[in-house]
Order: structure tokens, then sequence, then C-alpha cells
């Protein structure tokens, strides 16, 4: 049965992913108020720039409130998605440390050019050694734009604890097929589920930069409200290829909403197309 998680990042802009707009302790209560099982951190909230006696005190405040750590975002790189997102891959030490000090198995790494494989097989060797997993998110301007790509990068890793997270709006971006036939295919390496709604528009407030399309304007949209990705068809397939894992909100509060209503009718939403642990 699939879990429900809560990325720090909806107390995030979209547009700056470094300065979180409430507190880890704030969030954390939203997120068990609204039933969620973990938080997927980032280094906004706790990264390799935190002293790790600190990361250990938080995470077992988190503990107390009923809420493990589904996923690691080691530093800021990585989300932004810049030409240094895949420097973790060369020194991926502190951010299993950072991993272990919260408890957590999983960690997000970049890759942007296939210099980067060898080292992807180093980082997962070490971190095999030491019990973890490393997963690419599905995402614009990486070796992980398209389904295709996606897997043949895995293939060449070759590491069992190797994986990809799973996350339909950056498919879309990149014009891919998000549904049953993608998740098919990558159903054998998803270590996690990432959902955020977004509607293509021309006139979009927001612009990616992909490799596959040049730029594509967008706007952020609730899941509830019936636009942009068809989350009844995924949890559909994912329930078909036996996902277990955990599925986890993961996108910044949409304006108007407040933050702790967007995650709570996000919850909401998504139990009424499944059942979660």
């Amino acid at each position: 049965m699939v879990k429900l998680s809560l990325s720090v990042r909806v107390a995030e802009s979209l547009s700056n992913k470094r300065n979180p707009a409430m507190t880890l302790e704030t969030l954390a209560e939203v997120a068990v108020s609204a039933g969620y099982r973990a938080l997927c951190m980032r280094a906004s909230q706790l990264g390799i720039q935190t002293p790790l006696d600190e990361v250990r005190e938080k995470r077992r405040w988190l503990e107390s409130r009923g809420l493990a750590v589904s996923m690691v975002t080691g530093d800021f790189p990585i989300p932004e998605n810049t030409d240094d997102a895949p420097d973790a891959l060369r020194n991926i030490t502190p951010y299993l440390d950072l991993a272990e000090a919260l408890d957590a198995d999983l960690l997000r790494i970049g890759m942007k050019s296939g210099e980067d494989v060898a080292w992807a097989e180093r980082a997962c060797d070490e971190a095999m050694e030491r019990g973890m997993r490393l997963a690419h998110q599905c995402h614009t301007a990486s070796l992980f734009e398209q389904v295709g790509p996606s897997l043949e990068v895995i293939r060449r890793v070759d590491r069992e604890n190797f994986g990809v997270i799973y996350e339909p709006a950056n498919l879309v971006q990149c014009g891919e097929d998000y549904g049953a036939d993608a998740i098919r295919a990558l159903a054998p390496h998803v270590f996690n589920v990432y959902f955020q709604n977004l509607r293509e528009s021309p006139d979009g407030e927001s612009a990616a930069h992909t490799w596959s399309r040049g730029k594509v304007r967008f706007d952020q949209v609730t899941m509830w409200g019936g636009e942009g990705i068809d989350f009844p068809h995924i949890m559909s397939a994912l329930g078909e290829v036996g996902y277990e894992g955990y599925v986890t909100l993961h996108q910044s509060a949409t304006p108007p909403t407040p933050p702790e209503e967007f995650v709570m009718r996000t919850a909401d939403y998504l139990r009424s197309l499944t059942d979660f642990e």
C-alpha cells in the first residue's frame, strides 16, 4: 500500500528554493494534521550545510510526531538543476551522512552529461555499503528528461540501488507520455513518486527550459481542480504495477490558497483516488 509524503518544497516559492516560508516544526505540524506519514527533506530546511547534531535533534523531534523522512535532497544545486547539480556524485559521503542522520535510505541526485555516469556508479557503490539508494527525478534539462533516455542511463549505471523518481509534470513539459505506458516502463526502477500539477499555456506565468522542446510556458494549478495532469489515471496505473512506496506532494502552494489549506486539500484529494497506509 502506498504512503503519503509531503515535500518541504510546499513551503518554498516556485522561483526560490532556498528560503522556506515556515519553520520545519510548523510544516511538520501541518503534515501531521493532514495525515502525511513522512516529510521529503530538502536543504531549505536541513541539508549538508546543517550540523549533524542539529539534524539528529530534528529527526528525533519528527519521530516524536510520527513522521519519517521519505527522501533527502542534500543541497541547493540539485533542486535548482544548475550545472553544479552533479557535484554531489563526486563527493557523496556528506550526503550519505545527512541521510543516515535523518534515518532515510533514499537520496536524490542530479546528472547532466554522460560523464556523470561513472561518478554515479561510484556513488552508488558507496551508498550500497551503507544500505542506501540514489534516485534521479524525471526532470527538464537533465539526463532524465525523457523515458527512453532515462532507462538508458539506468542501464548504464547498472546498480540495484540506482533508480528514478517518477514525476509526470516534468515529463509533460518535455512532451513525453506520462501515463500507463511510461509507468510500466519505469516501474522496476521507481523509488519514489513526486506529484505537482501544471497547465501548459503560451501565456503562462512560469517557464521551464527543456532540452527537448526549448522554453515551455505553464501555470501551476491545484491537483483537485480538474485541470492539468490526469491523477486518477496515474494512481490506477501505479496500482496496476504494484507500486508500494511513497507518493509525495512536491509542489509549492498555489496562490491564493494558503500552504496549510493546500496541503490538506491535496491530501484529501489523493485519498479519494486510492487507499493510503
